[in-house]
C-alpha cells in the first residue's frame, strides 16, 4: 500500500472513533450474494481499526485481516477478543507471501483504492479459490455538494489555495463508474454488482475536526496552517449550523466472482 496510509497509525484511537463503518444491509448482501458458507474463509485487505472486521466476525466467519498500521492493528485486536476465528498481521496486501489454502472471499472497506489495480485485482485473484468472490466497498461523499459542504470550500480556499476544489473532481457516479471499470478490465472476475447504501451521520463540531484531522491530506499540513484551517472551518460550523456537520454517507459496494 502506499506510504500515505501509514499516516493513519498515528491517529488511530481518532480514525477508529470517528470514521464511520458500513451499514449492516452491506454486510448482509455481502453473505447472501456470495451464499457464503459458514466454513468459509475471508482474506480482508486494510481492515484498520476493525469497523468491517467486527460486523464479519461476530457472525462466526474465519478471517485473516491485513494493515501495515501497528496501532490500527492494536485496536483491531482488542476489539476482536472475544472472535477466536480471526486473525491479524501487521503486512501490506502487496508484500503478504499468502499459503497453500486459498480463500473464499476477499473483502476490502475503503481501502483497496491505495494498492495499485495492476497489483491489487491479479494478486485478490490468485489467492482466491475458483468460484470464490471479491467484495470491495468505500464509503463515498454524494456529490453534488451542498450545504455546509458547499460553503466550507470558501475556507478551503482561502487557507490552502493549492489543494484542488473537490468540487472540480469526477462526481461520485464517475468514480463508481471508474471502480467498476477496474475490476471488469482485467477479465478475471464475471459482471461486477454495484449496491448503494445511502445513510448520514451526525458530527459536532470537536467530532468533524476530528474526522478531517484522520484525512492523509489534513495530517500533512504544518500545525500552523492546520491550525487556521480547523479555526475557520470551526467557526462556520458554529456561526451558520448550530454546531454540528450532518455528514451525508454513500456506502458502495462491488462484488464480483472469479472467473472460472
Amino acid at each position: 500500500m502506499s506510504g500515505l496510509n501509514s499516516s493513519f497509525n498515528r491517529v488511530a484511537k481518532d480514525y477508529d472513533e470517528v470514521r464511520p463503518g458500513y451499514p449492516e444491509e452491506l454486510i448482509e448482501d455481502v453473505i447472501e450474494i456470495t451464499e457464503f458458507s459458514r466454513n468459509g474463509r475471508i482474506l480482508e485487505v486494510g481492515c484498520g481499526t476493525g469497523q468491517a472486521t467486527t460486523q464479519l466476525a461476530r457472525r462466526g466467519y474465519r478471517l485473516l485481516c491485513l494493515d501495515i498500521g501497528a496501532s490500527l492493528l492494536d485496536i483491531a485486536r482488542k476489539k476482536c477478543e472475544g472472535y477466536p476465528n480471526v486473525e491479524f498481521l501487521n503486512a501490506s496486501f502487496e508484500e503478504w507471501e499468502p499459503g497453500s489454502e486459498p480463500f473464499d472471499l476477499v473483502v476490502s472497506a475503503t481501502a483497496f483504492h491505495w494498492i495499485r489495480p495492476k497489483i491489487g485485482y491479479p494478486k485478490a485473484a490468485r489467492v482466491l479459490r475458483n468460484g470464490g468472490h471479491i467484495a470491495l466497498f468505500w464509503n463515498l461523499h454524494p456529490t453534488p455538494y451542498s450545504g455546509f459542504f458547499d460553503d466550507v470550500q470558501e475556507v478551503y480556499r482561502r487557507i490552502v489555495p493549492e489543494w484542488r476544489d473537490p468540487r472540480e473532481r469526477p462526481g461520485t457516479e464517475a468514480r463508481i463508474r471508474q471502480i467498476k471499470d477496474n475490476i471488469e478490465e482485467t477479465f478475471m472476475f464475471d459482471k461486477v454488482t454495484v449496491k448503494r447504501y445511502p445513510w448520514t451521520r451526525v458530527y459536532g463540531r470537536g467530532q468533524y475536526l476530528k474526522l478531517l484531522d484522520t484525512y492523509s491530506d489534513h495530517l500533512r499540513l504544518d500545525d500552523g496552517r492546520k491550525s487556521e484551517l480547523y479555526s475557520g472551518i470551526g467557526a462556520l460550523i458554529d456561526e451558520k449550523y448550530e454546531g454540528k456537520v450532518n455528514r451525508p454517507y454513500l456506502s458502495v459496494l462491488f462484488i464480483a466472482q472469479k472467473k472460472a
